[in-house]
């Protein structure tokens, strides 16, 4: 079943996942264990399961380019300084202005990427795609944060 998925994630996002200064997310670890690059993989998956499950007519491509870049804030939330310690406030805004700088946006992206914190963000998801991030990304991140804490109890 991933493989269907999987195929979609290539086609749509083929040159996001190819390119080398978003590859260097994997040297980021977003949570737990789990690189920025795997999460935002994982919730572009879930987002498409979540899509197709609940038989919504979405846009697949920008729901691809935006769950891919959700997260494309590119630095070390864990390193604790001035620019990092509201990183739940403020990576969306970075992660947008990052992703715009480096790929060319539709407005549904845009919502997607900027919102995706919602409700920690007071920017509201207009878009189906927007709320089904919101929703994959809050599942994918409880999963990854409860598998740090059983791996860390063994």
């Amino acid at each position: 079943m991933n493989d269907k998925y999987e195929k979609i994630i290539e086609e749509y996002g083929h040159d996001i996942i190819n390119n080398p200064k978003y590859l260097k997310q994997k040297e980021f670890i977003q949570h737990g264990h789990t690189s920025v690059y795997s999460h935002e993989h994982g919730v572009t998956l879930y987002s498409l399961k979540i899509a197709d499950k609940l038989r919504l007519k979405v846009d697949e491509k920008s729901l691809v380019r935006g769950a891919l870049l959700h997260d494309y804030f590119l630095y070390d939330w864990h390193e604790k300084h001035a620019g990092h310690n509201l990183h739940g406030f403020t990576h969306a805004k970075r992660a947008m202005q990052n992703a715009s700088e480096d790929y060319d946006l539709n407005k549904i992206e845009k919502n997607m990427i900027s919102t995706h914190m919602f409700p920690l963000n007071l920017r509201i998801p207009r878009y189906k795609e927007s709320i089904v991030l919101c929703l994959a990304d809050k599942i994918v991140a409880t999963k990854e944060t409860i598998n740090r804490k059983n791996k860390n109890a063994k």
